[in-house]
């Protein structure tokens, strides 16, 4: 038994509903050995060696959560690691102390708020304080060839410094369940602008099946969401369209497997998890050609241009019309997703730990 850990893991970003980044952060952590990287846990569970933290820092809690986050990160995370003599901080998110000499292992999911920059409170967070910590990172995890492409023509970070991590799925959780399909496709996730929510509406009007709906499942955004829904009130869907803010983990795998298809047009994506838990459910897939939906998706999905919601809209019928084309693109989805699996990332996660300890 290893009496120090390798690292401490930064579970700040853990919330009671996770979406996007909490989803992969919470199933890594699940995934790694708990002898070998202890959890620092906001939410109280009994994962052996896990060390209590303050439960409000998580992005639940909103931009007060973020900057209780980020003073807690570099005020008190560098005294819990000196304490336990821990040499490494694994962070899934690209947050770490910059000023206390803290050696980092930091995920780079992906760099769109720089690609599609928001006029938010956040906006000096992504330009400064990000790339600062990507830079003084001892290695930085790109969950796809895209993303590490982009942190290095885009930040400047040398390539021995990247290492990609593909993510996975639970497979305890995330299976097909063998139910009858609905008259919806499924879009999963926020309402940003790189999601491309209105080229999904626009495909829906120019589909004749009327009887066909969307369902976005995704927390709301007070500057996008009413936007949006005014969108498709103009373009004559608002009654086809169903607008979610949060469903369970239980929910989530029912609507995937009882969709149409799921539906991942964005303008870009570092990852595209949706893409890979609804392969693995046996449900067709329709993705973006852009980022990294191509390099998960592959042959087992329909990709799209994404500026063009003629083509979405084209994918959406065929999925509807073609029972050959269905079963050919899960037959391809079930092969891909054995490639993606959480067990596999943690073993490449903890023997670079091993690599970096002294």
């Amino acid at each position: 038994m290893i009496s120090t850990p390798l690292a401490l893991f930064n579970g700040s970003y853990l919330g009671r509903k996770p979406t996007g980044i909490g989803v992969v952060a919470r199933c890594l952590i699940n995934s790694l050995d708990s002898e070998l990287v202890h959890l620092l846990d906001p939410l109280g569970g009994s994962r052996p060696g896990s060390i209590p933290i303050p439960g409000n820092l998580m992005p639940e809690f909103g931009i007060k959560g973020h900057l209780r986050r980020l003073i807690w990160t570099q005020k008190v995370l560098p005294r819990l690691l000196r304490q336990r003599k821990v040499p490494l901080l694994l962070s899934p998110v690209p947050e770490a102390p910059i000023f206390r000499g803290v050696r980092s292992v930091v995920f780079a999911h992906d760099l769109i708020p720089l690609r599609y920059p928001q006029p938010t409170p956040l906006l000096a967070y992504h330009l400064t304080y990000v790339p600062i910590v990507l830079h003084r990172a001892v290695k930085v995890l790109c969950n796809s060839e895209a993303t590490a492409r982009e942190v290095h023509t885009r930040l400047g970070l040398p390539t021995k410094k990247l290492f990609t991590i593909p993510l996975g799925f639970d497979k305890q959780s995330i299976s097909p369940l063998n139910l009858k399909r609905k008259p919806f496709f499924l879009v999963l996730g926020r309402h940003d602008p790189h999601k491309n929510i209105v080229g999904v509406l626009k495909a829906l009007s120019l589909l004749s099946e009327t009887e066909i709906e969307v369902w976005f499942v995704g927390p709301q955004d007070k500057r996008y969401t009413l936007s949006l829904k005014k969108i498709a009130d103009n373009l004559g869907v608002s009654k086809r369209c169903r607008w979610i803010p949060w469903v369970s983990d239980n929910e989530r795998l029912r609507l995937l497997n009882t969709c149409q298809a799921l539906v991942i047009a964005s303008f870009w994506e570092g990852f595209g998890l949706p893409a890979l838990e609804a392969m693995a459910c046996n449900t067709p897939v329709i993705a973006s050609n852009a980022g990294a939906l191509p390099e998960v998706v592959a042959d087992a999905g329909l990709l799209v241009n994404p500026k063009n919601p003629g083509t979405i809209a084209d994918a959406m019928k065929q999925i509807i019309l073609s029972s050959s084309l269905r079963h050919s693109l899960v037959t391809r989805g079930q092969s891909r997703t054995e490639i993606y699996n959480w067990e596999r990332s943690a073993r490449l996660v903890e023997s670079l730990l091993y690599n970096l300890c002294p």
